[in-house]
């Protein structure tokens, strides 16, 4: 027979309090669990099983807990800003996610939670949509509300992520921010759509040319097409300074994970295919090569000044 908090759980992402008496058991036992690492306290009134609460990343983690927020919350409500980009998918880096963020659809007014931000502001019908079971707001409003509470890096990580996946277009962006533009942060949304590429492919590219940008790099080209002499293309590069005969590349730590090898395939076999592959584009662009590595995004002042130097200025 199947556990009743189990299907609950499976289909509502939490079970409550209501539910666990309703099946025979007293507030002793929902502490007893607790205690034993059974079950795991989402927040007030809400929990879910640890073994599930164990193996989910912080991205799946903060959806439980959005799961917890929408069936203990009263007042129509929908997810939005952060919370809002995770359901679709959207990347988000360096944001704070112990938060839920939604958006009230009654007269009720903003207020603020240990766990969850309760914000107020005219939501149209065309505004609202339904994913993975869940109405939260459009990708659109998602990047522009997220970036009005985000930092600019983190903000500009988003935005070009929901463009890479074709989660929303550059001009739905701006329109958006068009009704958007006397919100509180509103002026760090206009810095974001004015730098926002969709051509960049990882959190990674995004943090470079922010750091880039920030820190007086020249700006660079990106996704560079490396043909051979059949006009093949051989490769594409993350970077290009043209003007400095210099291409970039982003080499992430997850780029050598598990995610992106072959079978049989090991890491120490990526990074030979990968020298292999600077070496082709070294020979037939005649350009230098400049690696960054996700650790050096920390240390930007000291990395931009080794990218100047590199390019030569």
């Amino acid at each position: 027979m199947h556990d009743p908090l189990r299907v609950i759980a499976e289909t509502d992402g939490v079970f409550l309090r209501r539910e666990v008496l309703g099946c025979g058991f007293d507030d002793k036992m929902i502490r007893r669990m607790v205690r034993a690492r059974l079950w795991h306290r989402v927040r007030q009134g809400a929990y879910c099983f640890e073994d599930v609460w164990a193996a989910s990343t912080v991205e799946e983690r903060h959806l439980i807990l959005a799961r917890a927020v929408l069936r203990t919350t009263p007042g129509p409500v929908v997810l939005s800003h952060t919370t809002a980009l995770i359901v679709h998918g959207i990347a988000v880096w360096g944001a704070d996610l112990t938060k839920v963020h939604v958006t009230r659809l009654d007269n009720g007014a903003g207020r603020r939670e240990r766990d969850v931000e309760h914000h107020v502001g005219l939501v149209l019908d065309g505004d609202v949509v339904e994913n993975a079971g869940l109405l939260v707001v459009s990708p659109a409003r998602a990047v522009v509300e997220a970036a009005t509470v985000m930092s600019l890096e983190s903000a500009l990580v988003s935005a070009d992520s929901a463009l890479h996946r074709r989660h929303c277009h550059p001009a739905e962006l701006h329109r958006l921010f068009g009704r958007m533009n006397h919100w509180p942060g509103s002026q760090r949304v206009h810095v974001v759509l004015h730098h926002m590429d969709g051509r960049a492919e990882s959190p990674g590219e995004t943090r470079a040319r922010y750091m880039f940008w920030r820190y007086h790099v020249p700006v660079p080209e990106l996704q560079f097409e490396v043909y051979d002499e059949c006009w093949r293309l051989v490769a594409v590069t993350d970077f290009v300074w043209h003007d400095h005969r210099r291409f970039g590349e982003f080499d992430g730590a997850v780029k050598y994970g598990r995610t992106y090898l072959q079978e049989g395939e090991t890491p120490a076999d990526v990074l030979v295919n990968e020298k292999k592959r600077e070496d082709l584009v070294r020979g037939i662009t005649g350009y230098g090569c400049s690696r960054l590595m996700w650790p050096e995004l920390s240390r930007p002042g000291e990395t931009s000044a080794r990218f100047r130097r590199e390019l030569g200025l």
